[in-house]
């Protein structure tokens, strides 16, 4: 992947401020008038000063009263002092604003990003990891903005007024007060650059310190009933040991920054009383504009420390933008074809592998060379010992990865050259471990499919799902936690297959779909499928004999190769592989 720079970076989320560019111009032109009105007051009240010593001053000043100087002089201090409050406030409400909607948007497209990686993507990055670039990292964006990036273009124009100011009323002070700032903004650079590497690595560690936490909450079930609390809360804290080194040195160079700057100002006052002094004793100057630049001085070092603490800011925002730009940086694997040709509404269902090999690491192969062809409306049934390739097949179908070698064609069509919403509405899935999310039973059934509430109804009734509908409280309206946690495993696949049903496929395709039912409901369900499977095609993933049976063919794998295939009777017969999978299922010692 080709290096992004960190000004490639910034001008690509610019375009997310396109749609405030008319409040962003508004707050870019305050910009000049906020500083005007801040660089104006040391000034006035030097001129207050020259004013009551009888000393030479402005001339629109000179021909007044010392009371009528003042009063001028008060009330210019007073309406600056409020235009520059009226006008920050302002500035910092369209800040905010422009700020919030920045992140809102970059956020949006960053979760939209990372539902459309591939799950080989997902695979190698852990939700917590994940989780802190979503927030994190964007919430740094947004301070970033909000308070540093405008910020410091405000600091570089009050810099620009000030300095000016300083050298049309006495140059040689302020080429003095100048000069010195040239080492201070060198040392400032070499500090942020420092923070910089140290910032980044404290986000390292807080996605790493959210990745154990996420880890240690999904699995505080298998935590619990094999007492690992100590354990786990040992190596957390360890994390967190880290975590915390890492923030301690950002602190340090945070903190040097602001004490380098504190000292060099106190010197830069130093020096302006003493040499600024000794032109008052020998007449050169007045006491009215020493003390315009001794406020200058000190106004002078306000936007230096402010833009110090604003780089601070802008490091962590940049190390924010180098994440948030990693990861929409990474590239779609599973995307549309140019040339992509939609799928008729009503397929045939029929697949076919052509020499497919596949692997997720390039050490380990998991598919060799794998070709077999599935006829419409034929049901064929995967077999296999663990780890032999069987639910790589259904997830290179699903095209959730592609393969490195051959191709898989459905109804005669290369499935890369199918829309990917075409191709996934053709295939209803139903895996062995039921995903459903918040939200009430009925929303958990259509997903995005728009049927009605009666057709809803209409299917479950057909699927043999009234006993378990009528055992929840509101029935299709019954409100679920988090995974459906207050259903059990079974329950939760019945639902599963009740959504394939919705969505009416060309192709069914069932991971161990009944592997957590109960005889029962297993009976049950096995006759409502009978109606689901009818003109469909259907893959089987199944490890129990009775559901393999009834299959029309089985294909037998051995470490991604196909070794057998023939109906139940046929590979028995001819003793191989699945017939000792299945004599030794007989006995109760294996499945298949």
């Amino acid at each position: 992947m080709a290096v992004v720079s960190d000004w490639q970076r910034v001008r690509r989320l610019g375009r997310y401020l396109a749609h405030d560019r008319r409040r962003l111009l508004l707050t870019l032109c305050l910009l000049v008038p906020v500083a005007l009105a801040g660089a104006i007051q040391p000034l006035l009240v030097g001129q207050a000063i020259s004013v009551l010593r009888g000393e030479t001053s402005l001339p629109w000043l000179a021909d007044r009263s010392v009371a009528s100087a003042i009063r001028l002089l008060v009330g210019m201090l007073l309406i600056s002092v409020l235009l520059r409050l009226a006008l920050q406030g302002v500035q910092t409400f369209n800040i905010q604003a422009i700020g919030q909607r920045l992140t809102g948007r970059i956020r949006d497209d960053l979760f939209e990003h990372s539902l459309s990686l591939s799950l080989r993507f997902h695979d190698g990055m852990p939700v917590g990891k994940l989780l802190t670039r979503l927030t994190s990292d964007v919430d740094a964006l947004a301070e970033v903005f909000g308070s540093g990036a405008v910020g410091v273009l405000g600091d570089l124009v009050s810099l620009t007024v000030i300095a000016g100011s300083m050298l049309l009323f006495e140059w040689k002070l302020g080429l003095l007060l100048l000069c010195s700032q040239v080492p201070v903004i060198c040392v400032v650079l070499w500090l942020q650059r420092r923070y910089r590497k140290a910032n980044y690595r404290v986000r390292e560690e807080l996605s790493q310190l959210n990745a154990d936490f996420q880890e240690n909450l999904q699995g505080l079930e298998v935590v619990q009933m094999f007492r690992r609390e100590s354990v786990n809360a040992g190596r957390f804290s360890r994390t967190g040991m880290v975590y915390r080194r890492a923030v301690n040195k950002t602190i340090f160079f945070d903190s040097s920054i602001s004490a380098f700057l504190e000292w060099v100002a106190l010197c830069a006052v130093a020096l302006v009383l003493a040499f600024g002094g000794w032109l008052v004793t020998n007449g050169a100057m007045g006491l009215g504009i020493l003390t315009t630049f001794i406020l200058y001085a000190q106004r002078l070092f306000d936007p230096l420390r402010q833009l110090a603490e604003r780089f601070t800011q802008i490091q962590g925002g940049l190390t924010a933008i180098e994440r948030i730009g990693e990861l929409l940086e990474q590239p779609l694997e599973i995307v549309d074809s140019p040339d992509a040709i939609p799928l008729s509404a009503a397929g045939l269902g029929e697949v076919v592998f052509e020499n497919v090999s596949f692997c997720y690491r390039p050490d380990e192969p998991i598919l060799n060379d794998l070709s077999f062809r599935i006829a419409p409306g034929e049901h064929v049934a995967l077999v296999g010992p663990t780890g032999s390739g069987k639910t790589t097949v259904i997830r290179l179908l699903c095209r959730l990865y592609e393969p490195q070698q051959g191709r898989i064609l459905l109804d005669g069509i290369d499935i890369r050259s199918i829309p990917i919403a075409d191709l996934r509405r053709q295939l209803g899935v139903v895996l062995q471990d039921t995903f459903l999310f918040s939200g009430n039973v009925s929303d958990n059934l259509r997903l995005n499919n728009g049927v009605s509430e009666g057709q809803v109804e209409q299917v479950c009734h057909e699927l043999g799902l009234d006993p378990l509908l009528g055992r929840l409280p509101q029935g299709l309206r019954t409100e679920l936690r988090e995974r459906g946690g207050n259903l059990s495993s079974g329950e939760r696949q019945l639902l599963a297959v009740a959504r394939v049903a919705i969505r009416n496929p060309t192709v069914l395709v069932m991971d161990e779909a009944t592997a957590f039912m109960d005889p029962a409901t297993e009976a049950t369900l096995q006759r409502d499928l009978e109606r689901l499977l009818q003109k469909r095609t259907a893959v089987v993933i199944a490890h129990r004999l009775a559901t393999v049976e009834s299959s029309d063919r089985i294909l037998v794998l051995r470490q991604g190769s196909l070794i057998e295939q023939g109906t139940h009777l046929q590979l028995r017969a001819r003793g191989g592989l699945y017939a000792q999978l299945a004599d030794l299922q007989e006995r109760g010692l294996a499945r298949l």
